[in-house]
């Protein structure tokens, strides 16, 4: 089947949006996408996602988007941070929004149990973050279902919807769960204590064909060949597949949305600090990848506002030459300054638009240039996603870290990580020059190095402010 794979269907199912995607391996393109909200229901045991929402949505466009052309495949990607429990028929239970504070008690009795993070690379993190906390809180509150459930990874749990074959995926399970052991490979003491290994389902490889597409969801699609159902991934490490596949190391990954979580390949000294949300990721061949993240995308909406524009960089040296800055953290609890309230120097109600984006670009600019420190990168940066379309970023990024910026021209990198999965665990492989636009150094910003170091001086200040009232609610 592998060399007669060419459009993939990739179900991509991020924080803030939904996406099917259609993926032409051979020309290493989306040929067509739809989207929809990723919506959380408030009401019910607890807030989560609005799965039956989400499955109507995929069925609906698997069906358009065959009419376009034959789909040889269907692969899964997912945000992080979420699992599934599965009953006889379905979910046993609502996929919890990751973002609910579950309950003090929850947390008290967590904090006691949890591993420590030499063992698991997994940082203790705010709210459901932590998979091994939710674990905790359903198993606390629902004992008699929970009980009963079997438990599946996120992406994997969408692929049984779509083959019926159950498993779970190391990619998913070491995205700061707290369930997995990356140096053994294994799960974390915390499952073998709670009594949870066996109620997890078999673990594959992410390059695994579960099964075959059901029939009933086939002849929907109007074709009778069968088309098989590909395991699934992390989004995050999607993205970072095809560079695994066609760079040497070293390199960074900056893969963008509602997060910016950055992997360091081939990475010599990484100081990982877990009171910093740093952390190792375990890529698709199951290897730990030293890991930094910050939620990005919320943190540029709280600086730019809400209709930010283009970054210019006219605008950019403005703000360099006034000394304007948007200092971190704008989303408690999260990224290299967890601890920081977000402030302005000025107030930025009064800057022209243009300048506020602007500055909220540099500003997501050096926090991921320390985020790439504490990872210890090296090597050229690959910026993926949306802020790989924002100049002004990828320039002050290359910039500040002295190093070639590559940003990627595709729309969703997620996508082409995900769909290279109906290739196999040894794909051809693509040159990294036509994976990426080759970077260099970016257009000059005057003062900014010295913009830059003034920046670094305010926000490593030892000074901590208190948490600010905005969290994380309101990720990819």
């Amino acid at each position: 089947m592998e060399g007669k794979v060419r459009n993939v269907a990739v179900i991509d199912i991020g924080k803030t949006n939904a996406k099917v995607v259609l993926y032409d391996l051979a020309e290493h393109c989306e040929v067509s996408a739809l989207t929809t909200p990723n919506r959380v229901v408030a009401h019910g045991p607890y807030p989560h996602f609005d799965t039956d929402a989400l499955w109507r949505f995929i069925l609906a466009s698997l069906a358009e988007l065959s009419g376009e052309m034959p789909v040889d495949a269907i692969s899964v990607t997912t945000h992080g941070a979420s699992i599934a429990l599965v009953g006889a028929d379905d979910l046993a239970l609502p996929v919890i929004d990751y973002e609910f504070a579950l309950d003090e008690a929850t947390h008290a009795a967590y904090r006691a149990i949890r591993p420590d993070f030499s063992e698991t690379q997994s940082p203790a993190l705010p709210a459901g973050l932590n998979v091994g906390a939710q674990l905790l809180f359903l198993e606390r509150h629902f004992p008699e279902r929970f009980a009963a459930a079997r438990i599946l990874t996120y992406p994997q749990y969408w692929a049984m919807k779509l083959s019926g074959v159950a498993a779970c995926e190391v990619t998913q399970l070491g995205a700061h769960t707290d369930l997995w052991c990356p140096a053994e490979r294994r799960f974390s003491s915390l499952v073998e204590a709670r009594g949870w290994t066996a109620k997890f389902a078999p673990l594959r490889s992410a390059f695994d064909q579960l099964g075959d597409l059901k029939p009933e969801i086939r002849r929907t699609m109007g074709g009778n060949a069968a088309i098989p159902v590909f395991c699934g991934i992390h989004d995050s490490n999607a993205s970072l597949l095809p560079h695994l596949i066609g760079r040497k190391a070293p390199f960074a990954v900056v893969s963008t949305g509602t997060w910016a979580i950055v992997f360091a390949i081939g990475s010599s000294k990484a100081e990982l600090d877990p009171a910093r949300d740093t952390l190792a990721n375990i890529d698709a061949f199951g290897r730990p990848v030293p890991s930094a993240r910050f939620m990005a995308g919320r943190e540029f909406a709280a600086m730019a506002g809400e209709t930010p524009g283009e970054a210019e960089h006219d605008a950019a040296e403005a703000v360099i030459k006034k000394g304007i800055m948007a200092l971190p953290s704008f989303v408690s609890g999260t990224g290299p300054f967890p601890g920081r309230r977000g402030e302005w120097t000025v107030d930025p109600e009064r800057l022209p638009q243009a300048e506020r984006t602007a500055a909220a670009s540099l500003a997501l600019a050096l926090t991921t240039s320390v985020c790439l420190d504490l990872a210890g990168a090296a090597g050229p940066i690959v910026v993926e996603g949306p802020f790989g379309r924002n100049a002004v970023f990828c320039d002050a990024l290359a910039a500040i870290a002295g190093r070639p910026v590559l940003a990627e021209p595709g729309l969703s990198g997620t996508a082409a990580g995900a769909a290279l999965l109906a290739r196999g665990s040894d794909p051809p492989v693509t040159p990294a020059g036509d994976a990426a636009t080759e970077g260099g150094a970016g257009r000059t910003m005057r003062g900014l190095s010295f913009y830059a170091e003034a920046w670094r001086r305010r926000v490593e200040e030892p000074r901590r402010r208190e948490t600010p009232e905005i969290s994380m609610g309101a990720s990819r």
